[in-house]
């Protein structure tokens, strides 16, 4: 049975197509030169930071995110930028009784904005709430202690094989892939990619029912 569901934030809930082209314009790059970039390092297996290095070699992005604060740019977030399935798809899943979680790599910040969205859910964390990011098993591990069952009841939702479902899967986690955002893309036709995840799904809208009948099959 699946007792609890679990969700990745960025590209998964949030689209951050507006974000990353703010991080464009931070740099003075054209939007689309940044977008390529981006989806080539994603290609070749690099850590998608390793973008920002192309065209600002030295770059950190902590220190630059605290500079876009203080001048008053900061990365943010809003209701706008939610994928429409991702707010249903939540709510549906709570009036089925399944309990819902939201954990993923986001700064203090972010998981600020996302308290103050009142998004249907039992939990919130962030990679900076729990001190470790992923794809590090501990984090994974805190999801399980943070949910109300065991690791085996709990659906991971992620749109990246790498970051999300490898990792949860390897701490026991059923996983479920969503093929949208630049990992989903760029990753969907990776071996690993259709053997690994519980299901895969092209909306959220699909989740609730794919839940409701794997948990009737397991009966």
């Amino acid at each position: 049975m699946i007792r609890a569901v679990v969700f990745d934030v960025g590209e998964c809930l949030v689209n951050e197509t507006r974000e990353y082209g703010t991080w464009a314009d931070w740099l003075g790059v054209p939007r689309h030169t940044f977008s390529a970039m981006f989806g080539a390092v994603i290609a070749r297996g690099l850590d998608y930071r390793e973008t920002f290095q192309v065209f600002a070699p030295g770059f950190d992005l902590t220190e630059q995110r605290e500079a876009r604060a203080e001048v008053g740019r900061p990365e943010t977030f809003g209701e706008d930028d939610l994928y429409p399935d991702a707010r249903p798809a939540l709510a549906e899943l709570r009036g089925a009784g399944v309990w819902v979680g939201i954990a993923g790599n986001q700064t203090v910040r972010a998981g600020g904005i996302l308290r103050s969205l009142g998004l249907p859910s039992d939990l919130i964390a962030t990679s900076d709430d729990w001190g470790v990011s992923k794809p590090d098993p501990t984090f994974f591990h805190c999801v399980v202690e943070a949910a109300p069952c065991e690791a085996g009841e709990i659906l991971y939702v992620g749109d990246r094989l790498d970051n999300d479902i490898l990792p949860a899967a390897g701490v026991g986690l059923r996983t479920a892939l969503v093929r949208r955002g630049p990992w989903g893309v760029i990753q969907q036709d990776d071996p690993e990619a259709g053997c690994v995840p519980t299901m895969r799904i092209d909306s959220l809208a699909e989740l609730p029912g794919r839940v409701a009948r794997f948990n009737a099959e397991g009966r």
